[in-house]
C-alpha cells in the first residue's frame, strides 16, 4: 500500500467515525464538548422539532458553541448537578445573526402555522414579537446565551419543568403558577444552579440564561454552527 492510498483510506476511517475537522471559530469562542465531553446536546434549530418546522439557517452541525467564558462557567454548574446524579441537556447556544433573520422571515409569513398548536396554542403569531418571544437581535448571536434544562442522570429524561422548550405562553414563564409543586421544584432547580455560576435568566423563558459580564456584550456574530 503506498502512502497516498495509506492517508486516502485513514481519512475514510476517521470521516466514518465522526472524526471531521471542526471550524476554526472567532478568537473567545470555543466548542463546549472540549471543555464538558458528556454535556448532553439536542440543537433543536438542527432539527425540524422546532416552532418553525424545518432546520433553521447556519445550524449545519448539532454542535455547541459558546464563548470560552460561557463555557467555563457552565462546566461548573454541570458538575455541581451531577454530585446529585443530575446533568445538563442543551437545546441552544451561539445563534448565528442569519438564524435569527430566518425567524423574522417565518414570523412574517402569517399563513405558516403549522407548529402553531404544539408551540404557541394561545398566542396569535402576529404578537410573538410584540409579546417579545422573538426578537430581531438575540443575545444567543453574542455567544454567551444558552437554552437549556435538566436530566436524570440514569435514564437521560428530562426533568418535568411545566412546559416544554419553546412554548410561547405564559406557562413557560419562570415564576408561573399554574403548575405542580414538583414542577415548581424543578424549575427553581435550574434557576438557582445557573444564578450560583453567574447566569441571568429570561423572566418569559424558564430555560434561558446568558452570562453576567459577557464578553461580547454589543456584537452579534453570524458565522454558521458546522
Amino acid at each position: 500500500m503506498n502512502y497516498k492510498t495509506y492517508i486516502y483510506l485513514l481519512c475514510f476511517v476517521l470521516i466514518g467515525f465522526g472524526y471531521t475537522k471542526q471550524q476554526e471559530l472567532p478568537e473567545g469562542f470555543i466548542y463546549v464538548k472540549s471543555v464538558i465531553p458528556d454535556i448532553d446536546v439536542e440543537l433543536r434549530y438542527f432539527t425540524t422539532h422546532n416552532f418553525v418546522g424545518d432546520t433553521i439557517d447556519g445550524y449545519k452541525a448539532n454542535s455547541l458553541i459558546l464563548t470560552k467564558a460561557a463555557a467555563e462557567k457552565l462546566k461548573l454548574v454541570q458538575e455541581e448537578l451531577q454530585t446529585q446524579n443530575l446533568c445538563l441537556k442543551v437545546y441552544d447556544g451561539y445563534r448565528p445573526q442569519r438564524a435569527v433573520n430566518h425567524f423574522i422571515r417565518w414570523a412574517r409569513d402569517l399563513k405558516d402555522t403549522i407548529n402553531k398548536s404544539q408551540f404557541y396554542p394561545n398566542v396569535e403569531k402576529l404578537n410573538l414579537f410584540k409579546e417579545e418571544y422573538i426578537a430581531s437581535r438575540s443575545g444567543h448571536s453574542r455567544g454567551s446565551t444558552v437554552d437549556l434544562t435538566i436530566v436524570d442522570g440514569n435514564t437521560g429524561e428530562p426533568l418535568d419543568m411545566g412546559s416544554p422548550f419553546d412554548f410561547f405562553g405564559q406557562e413557560s414563564w419562570v415564576n408561573y403558577q399554574g403548575i405542580t409543586e414538583a414542577q415548581k421544584k424543578n424549575r427553581q432547580l435550574l434557576q438557582s444552579v445557573m444564578l450560583k455560576h453567574n447566569f441571568r435568566n429570561y423572566l418569559k423563558e424558564w430555560w434561558h440564561f446568558t452570562l453576567r459580564w459577557e464578553p461580547f456584550p454589543k456584537t452579534y456574530f453570524d458565522f454558521e454552527i458546522e
